[in-house]
């Protein structure tokens, strides 16, 4: 199967899906950080230009999140190119369709997640809610529950580099989602 993995630059989705045979390919404005398929460019692009039997994408939260609800007044024109691009994954017509972003507008605009996950429940010691829009795809199980949990993401310091560690997806979902999500590809 054919797997988009939009607005990631890390691979690390992109590499779980291909640990388990799956034709993966991660695609965004920057570079990637590991070797492997990727696209740098823009992701609507990509999927205009390709056959793909999925997509799960992982769009900049910037002008999304409800962290930032104080800007969303001044940033209007921000948000609401946002907003389209979302929409435009969301009805790029790939039959099986994942969206990933921290609680906030999308709620408005795509309707409730199906689920909201958080990386204790993924083997990773801490808190940060992450809203799933799903289609086609199951929703996730928690795989290895961690007991003390902290909020390290929410406190990070201002850096250059703050916003790309924000971003990144815990090796524990990404896995999660290649473990649980590939059978369904696989149309078991």
């Amino acid at each position: 199967m054919r797997i988009l993995v939009a607005c990631e630059y890390s691979g690390r989705v992109r590499d779980a899906f291909r640990s388990l045979g799956h034709d993966a390919v991660s695609c965004d404005l920057l570079p990637s950080e590991s070797p492997g398929p990727h696209i740098q460019g823009d992701a609507i692009e990509a999927i205009q230009k390709g056959q793909w039997d999925a997509l799960i994408a992982f769009p900049p939260c910037t002008h999304l999140c409800a962290s930032g609800a104080r800007w969303w007044a001044q940033k209007r024109q921000q948000q609401d190119e946002a907003i389209g691009f979302v929409l435009r994954l969301w009805h790029c017509g790939i039959p099986r369709i994942a969206i990933e972003n921290p609680v906030g507008i999308l709620s408005r605009v795509l309707g409730k997640p199906a689920q909201i996950v958080q990386p204790w429940q993924h083997g990773h010691g801490e808190t940060k809610a992450t809203c799933l829009w799903l289609k086609g795809f199951p929703l996730l199980k928690p795989t290895a529950i961690v007991e003390g949990r902290e909020a390290r993401i929410h406190r990070m310091s201002p850096s250059p580099e703050r916003a790309k560690l924000r971003s990144l997806t815990y090796q524990g979902i990404a896995d999660a989602m290649a473990q649980q999500w590939a059978p369904s590809l696989d149309g078991k």
